[in-house]
């Protein structure tokens, strides 16, 4: 009898811990992935390491990552491979395709579902986990922050829009083919889903959800980058070039063939450049647009690290940050003469990076 009991004694220890484990993941999926609350109260970079499954947090007075926020899970709450990040005031939405799209953003595997991830900025908690029927690629805050807008990737693919409070789904939108990131223009008026499977554009109404019109760029695009001159940049991975889009007329009116498969396009207006990363050289290259020429120019290149991603410039934009994806690094550039004023080494594969003043 008392080796019995001793044995059901050994079975609840084993038991309870695991139950207990089990709910404090699920529920903490929702409310709070991470034990202990952080004080993220100054001026950050929050960096989305893919492999890790993390985010970096950088200290911009000191360029030191001070916080690393695990986003964890089990079964079918595993988080793998989160990608983009955005912000809208102390909230951050992170897409969560599930799987590795540091070599390219074409072919989604069938059935993979994905998730949409919200963490308050300043305490490193996760407020909700949202999961999509389909595979996903960024998930952005609506520019009044009232939505949460996330792509389908598939064959004749949508986009969801959720409503920020209750985090229910208000509307699904048809856009094209394989859309991967969504993103809105500076003044909020329109957003833009890139379809790589369509080779297209999708311009939206974000009050109506209605389709403005759809316009035709290279091939496989996956990003419109936003800008302050009233442009949208696309980065079309399969023709190896960059289609600008003008956000008043709802045209194409420019191109600029590149020569390497772009990873990220960012416009810095002080400068009057434009950046496109090259992941397989490790660089950024760089673009002025000469009013004379009515034509962007190509101005030089610098090395940043292996599989240069993403680039998020500072409020002031004298500062860039790049991601590079297979050196698990960040480069803090010095925008006025181009140079690497520190390499910060952070988790495996980072990509997306947003700035909090």
């Amino acid at each position: 009898m008392k080796n019995r009991t001793s044995k059901l004694a050994i079975v609840a220890i084993t038991i309870i811990p695991f139950i207990m484990f089990s709910c404090m993941n699920k529920m903490d999926m929702d409310k709070d992935m991470t034990m202990e609350e952080l004080n993220i109260n100054y001026p950050a970079a929050y960096v989305v390491n893919g492999e890790d499954a993390s985010i970096s947090v950088i200290k911009l007075s000191s360029n030191e990552v001070t916080e690393t926020i695990k986003l964890m899970g089990t079964g079918s709450d595993m988080i793998m491979w989160p990608h983009h990040i955005y912000s809208h005031q102390n909230h951050l939405a992170i897409g969560v395709p599930g799987m590795d799209l540091s070599a390219g953003h074409t072919g989604g595997a069938a059935g993979m579902k994905g998730k949409v991830l919200i963490i308050d900025a300043t305490k490193g908690t996760f407020l909700k986990n949202i999961e999509t029927p389909i595979m996903n690629h960024n998930a952005i805050y609506s520019p009044d922050g009232t939505e949460i807008w996330t792509s389908q990737m598939k064959d004749g693919g949508t986009v969801l829009v959720y409503d920020a409070t209750s985090f229910t789904l208000k509307n699904t939108i048809n856009v094209g083919d394989d859309p991967a990131e969504v993103t809105f223009s500076t003044d909020g008026s329109k957003a833009y889903v890139c379809n790589g499977g369509s080779n297209t554009v999708s311009v939206i109404n974000p009050s109506t959800k209605a389709i403005i019109t759809t316009l035709t760029v290279g091939i496989d695009p996956v990003g419109a980058w936003t800008s302050s001159i009233g442009k949208m940049f696309v980065d079309n991975e399969g023709s190896n070039s960059v289609s600008i889009i003008d956000v008043a007329n709802n045209n194409v009116s420019d191109s600029i063939a590149l020569g390497f498969m772009p990873g990220y396009v960012a416009h810095n207006k002080s400068k009057n450049e434009l950046w496109v990363t090259d992941p397989m050289a490790g660089k950024v290259h760089f673009w002025t647009y000469d009013t004379g020429m009515s034509a962007w120019m190509k101005g030089s290149s610098f090395n940043t690290g292996a599989g240069a991603h993403a680039i998020s410039f500072t409020i002031d934009e004298n500062t860039a940050y790049v991601t590079n994806q297979s050196a698990n690094t960040v480069s803090v550039v010095n925008v006025s003469n181009h140079t690497i004023s520190k390499t910060i080494t952070v988790g495996k594969k980072p990509n997306g990076i947003v700035i909090k003043p």
